[in-house]
């Protein structure tokens, strides 16, 4: 079993009623180096739920979303003022649930454009991260943590003090190992379910 279900899974531990919530995973090519990176956001410390915690932008899909694609676009909208005319959607890796919070989230990728301009949610957001496909790959660790004083062992990734776990970090390795067939492939073809092209 991979450390990656440790704190359990809600569909390990008998729990099936999950809220929908889905996120963007943002991915840019630099102009200069020609270098992948992925976009994520670091949360204020002050707040109650994740406090300082690192994450893609995204949440609870709203009434008004069309789709879970819809939510994820409109989320990163609000959290890092990314436009979704911005983003060409590429696909939805696995969803993945949560332990804590009994979510299960869509992750859904999308290319941006390079040397985009943030605007940060001055409610939520403490940092948005554009972090190096390649040195994220090898900042794979294994770490100890305690949460709800639980104390556990999990895998994570861990760049400079950018500590990525949980959700998150089960999300990152979906991506990774999709990026790194496409490699392997040499078409540059990422292997994601298609999403809906939202309007």
């Amino acid at each position: 079993m991979s450390a990656f279900t440790w704190p359990p899974e809600p569909s390990l531990s008998g729990t099936t009623d999950q809220i929908a919530a889905a996120v963007l995973v943002p991915l840019f090519v630099t102009a200069d180096a020609n270098e992948a990176h992925v976009v994520l956001t670091r949360r204020r410390a002050d707040l109650r739920r994740h406090a300082g915690e690192i994450s893609f932008p995204g949440g609870r899909r709203d009434a008004g979303d069309a789709t879970l694609a819809d939510t994820a676009l409109r989320e990163a909208e609000e959290e890092v003022g990314l436009p979704r005319a911005q983003v060409r959607m590429l696909g939805e890796l696995p969803p993945t649930s949560t332990f804590a919070t009994n979510y299960v989230i869509h992750p859904y990728v999308g290319v941006i454009p390079a040397g985009l301009l943030w605007q940060l949610s001055p409610r939520e957001v403490d940092a948005v991260l554009e972090l190096p496909v390649a040195a994220l790959r090898s900042a794979r660790t294994r770490t100890r943590l305690e949460r709800r004083g639980i104390s556990f062992e999990t895998d994570a990734y861990l760049l400079d003090e950018n500590l990525i776990w949980g959700a998150t970090a089960r999300i990152l390795e979906q991506l990774l190992e999709r990026l790194q067939m496409a490699a392997s492939v040499g078409d540059g073809a990422l292997e994601l379910r298609s999403s809906p092209d939202p309007a």
